[in-house]
């Protein structure tokens, strides 16, 4: 058989894959009782020569599929409320996936999304593969990452925050307390709001005339316990530093933890500066000094672009970047004089 440079009907996938029609139309559809061997050679050959309707597009569900990287904390609840208020308005159903719980069994999840076809997906802080975009793509399913783990491809529609801003004013704000032995706890060093809020400090610092201290800077990972281990570390050292900037406000906990145990008050002995602006957290004592990125309206934004994507319009941006905006509370005051 010659392959036309025009994408291939069933028949013909089917012919060159050497299977029957009912398989690549399994594998077209997202049905899941098809050997891994088989679906990824009838997926390359889509992949290289395309796949051509023989008849009307189905149409999709009254849904939006929302997938988080993991479902912890208060992160997950406030994006939710963003996607449900826009979701609402058009009478459409939310439905959540938690990708680290589901990932365990290869590509079910998406396997499951290509069956619901849903309106569009909404992939939270979360890395899909080049392949499970591709697949999404070919379904014709319209794809929107929020707050991305990694820098998005140039056609991939985003919506994040000022994150490298965020870490820029949380740093000067205790500049202007006067510390300058400020530490910063980040993120996981591969995901993208991490590194631009670790840029935002040395930036804020090298504006100031001071060296970026390689001991001041601890590897954490967003979560409490990653706060509390980096905390203990900094203030153990020789020479402590007088301020913390912990990049989220899970981290943020874990430092008032470390403090606690190491008989440190805040913000007497130790100011503390977190990110996010969580609804929990200004039940803290004290109350926390954040930079408030707003998830909410973020998600409602994204729920926004992906709608217009369903319908056919177009975007007049692929990028939608939201402000942040600096909290001030009670955990961050002057340094003590020495």
């Amino acid at each position: 058989m010659t392959v036309e440079s025009s994408p291939l009907t069933l028949a013909q996938l089917a012919e060159l894959a050497g299977v029957s029609t009912a398989t690549v139309s399994k594998v077209v559809n997202g049905r899941s009782e098809v050997s891994s061997a088989t679906r990824a050679a009838v997926e390359e050959l889509i992949r290289r020569h395309g796949y051509r309707r023989q008849r009307r597009r189905s149409t999709p569900t009254a849904l939006v599929e929302l997938v988080f990287h993991a479902l912890e904390g208060d992160y997950p609840v406030e994006i939710t409320k963003g996607v449900a208020e826009v979701a609402r308005e058009h009478h459409l159903t939310v439905g959540i996936s938690d990708l680290r719980r589901d990932q365990a069994a290869g590509d079910a999840w998406l396997e499951g999304v290509l069956r619901r076809r849903p309106s569009g997906v909404i992939a939270v802080f979360s890395g899909l593969t080049e392949a499970q975009h591709e697949q999404l793509a070919r379904r014709e399913i319209p794809l929107v990452l929020l707050d991305p783990a990694d820098v998005p491809g140039k056609n991939v529609p985003s919506v994040g925050v000022g994150n490298w801003n965020g870490g820029l004013t949380a740093t000067r704000h205790l500049l202007e307390l006067g510390h300058r032995r400020i530490a910063i706890i980040t993120g996981p060093d591969a995901a993208l709001s991490s590194r631009a809020r670790l840029d935002g400090y040395r930036t804020a610092l090298d504006m100031a005339g001071l060296p970026v201290d390689p001991e001041l800077i601890g590897r954490g990972d967003f979560l409490i316990e990653g706060g509390l281990a980096q905390a203990h570390r900094l203030l153990r050292l020789p020479d402590p530093p007088t301020a913390i900037f912990a990049t989220n406000d899970g981290q943020a906990i874990g430092v008032y933890h470390a403090a606690h145990r190491l008989g440190l008050r805040i913000p007497d002995d130790l100011s503390v500066i977190g990110f996010d602006d969580m609804p929990s957290i200004r039940w803290t004592i004290p109350p926390l000094t954040t930079i408030r990125q707003p998830l909410t309206k973020m998600a409602a934004a994204a729920t926004t672009m992906l709608l217009a994507l369903a319908q056919g319009e177009p975007l007049p941006h692929n990028r939608v970047e939201l402000a942040t905006e600096l909290v001030v509370r009670e955990s961050t005051a002057p340094p003590r004089p020495a």
